[in-house]
């Protein structure tokens, strides 16, 4: 951009031009829809972005909209093409009379945009951070920010195969994926995939490996940045794990060895005394 710090409000979200990224700030008044008000404020950095539009809006309005790229937000990924479009956290809209300043920073932002629709290798966006939780219609989900998933059983909601199994809690590291169904469509359920790949109940409310949501239970707001949240840390988790193993196959020092474990203990994927083993293994290999 020509003027880095440039800031273009629109209704409900203001969009702030940074050399490198889009820092897009969502209002937190009681029209502003909830998930906005939850995200409160995301950095997209320009890699993140495929393209950028603007089109008529509703009621008087234009929409400069920015199209992320596959693979970028795990927020857009969880999301699967499931949010409604007044949810759309990459939609700014704005009065009509603002057309002509919100086209200046489309054709300014556009040449920004060298990754174009290739899929990303990895998020490029954050994820909400820290720990959260929020009441399914059959328990409670929890996740510690890091590394563990928890799933609480509701003795009024829950299926009695849930009830067998028992609480539930599960490592990022065992997991492949998510799969988020939104609320706001009939059934909605969060199911956490395992990496094993076994096979699991075709039903959501009897698979203790998902939660289902329903009759006011994990709205939106609550349910689809925990999803996102869980996702990236398991892509982390996949990440920091696939790159230790490339290591220690290649010629690489022991000093190198060490650093990558300390990111996994770090991050939650190795205990403490784990990690006093394997340190005391490769320190003995100088």
């Amino acid at each position: 951009m020509r003027h880095m710090g440039d800031v273009l409000a629109g209704i409900h979200a203001t969009w702030e031009f940074e050399s490198d990224a889009v820092v897009i700030r969502f209002e937190r008044g009681i029209r502003t829809p909830k998930l906005f008000q939850t995200l409160r404020e995301r950095r997209v950095p320009h890699e993140a972005l495929a393209s950028v539009t603007l089109a008529p809006g509703k009621r008087g309005t234009v929409v400069l909209r920015a199209v992320p790229r596959p693979g970028a937000d795990p927020l857009m990924e969880a999301a699967a093409g499931q949010l409604k479009e007044g949810c759309d956290p990459y939609r700014l809209v704005l009065p009509a009379e603002r057309e002509t300043l919100a086209e200046y920073y489309g054709d300014e932002l556009r040449p920004l945009l060298t990754a174009g629709a290739e899929p990303a290798d990895a998020f490029l966006v954050a994820a909400p951070e820290g720990p959260q939780s929020f009441k399914a219609y059959d328990g409670k989900a929890s996740f510690d920010g890091r590394s563990e998933v928890t799933f609480h059983w509701s003795w009024s909601g829950a299926s009695s195969e849930k009830w067998k199994a028992g609480d539930q809690t599960f490592s990022v590291r065992d997991l492949s994926g998510v799969e988020w169904r939104s609320p706001d469509v009939f059934d909605g359920y969060l199911r956490l995939l395992p990496r094993s790949g076994e096979p699991r109940p075709a039903q959501v409310d009897r698979d203790p490996a998902a939660v289902v949501f329903g009759l006011g239970y994990g709205p939106v707001h609550q349910s689809l940045p925990f999803a996102a949240s869980v996702l990236a840390a398991i892509r982390g988790a996949a990440r920091t794990a696939g790159a230790l193993e490339t290591e220690r196959r290649g010629p690489v020092g022991v000093a190198e060895r060490i650093r990558y474990l300390g990111e996994l203990h770090r991050a939650g994927l190795v205990t403490d005394e784990e990690f006093t083993v394997k340190k005391a293994e490769l320190l003995a290999e100088l």
